[in-house]
Parts: C-alpha cells; structure tokens; sequence
C-alpha cells in the first residue's frame, strides 16, 4: 500500500471510529476528490442540528485538517494511526500561525 492510499485508510478508519456511535452522523467520503467528513443532521427537541464535526482533505500528498468542531485532537490521533507529523497541514489556521505550530506538530 503506498503512502496516500495508506493515509486515506487511516482517515477514512478515524472518521468511522469517530461516528461509531452518533446516530445522527453523516460519513461523507469523495475518494476520487479527496475529501472526507463528519456531518451532524438532526433535530434535537424544536433545535435543529446541522454542521461539520471533522473535515479531512488530501491536498499535494498531505493530510489537511479543514475544519474540527470538536474536542479531540484530530492530529495527534492521525499521528497515533500512522499519518507522519510533517504530512499534517492544519488548513483552518492561517499560513502563518501554521508555520509557528509546523514545528510543535513535528515533536509528536
């Protein structure tokens, strides 16, 4: 298995795990397209429940974190999964605090 393909087994695993036991999540994967994610569809009592929980891309051979609304540290679980610290773009920061956290990202 090669690297990429190794990485969208890791992410597509994780997103799976993460949902395991919400009801209400929405796995979205676009293999062909590179684009992975959580969605939250439902209704709780009159409230409606709408939104991404976690988005994955695969950009230029790495793994970006688009968007995580929630309070796991999705890096540190790729990382823990086999994803290598220098292939994680955290993509919902702006370039230059990613470039600052680059290297904390890589002592993992």
């Amino acid at each position: 298995m090669d690297r990429l393909d190794k990485y969208r087994h890791i992410m597509c695993q994780f997103l799976q795990d993460f949902a395991t036991d919400d009801p209400e999540a929405q796995l979205i994967f676009d293999k062909e397209r590179d684009r992975f994610l959580v969605m939250h569809v439902g209704w709780r009592n009159d409230y409606r429940i709408y939104g991404c929980a976690i988005q994955l891309d695969l950009i230029d051979d790495k793994v970006w974190i688009q968007n995580n609304s929630t309070e796991i540290f999705v890096d540190r679980e790729l990382i823990k999964r086999g994803v290598d610290p220098k292939d994680i773009v955290l993509g919902f920061r702006s370039p230059s605090i990613r470039e600052k956290l680059a290297s904390a990202l890589q002592s993992y």
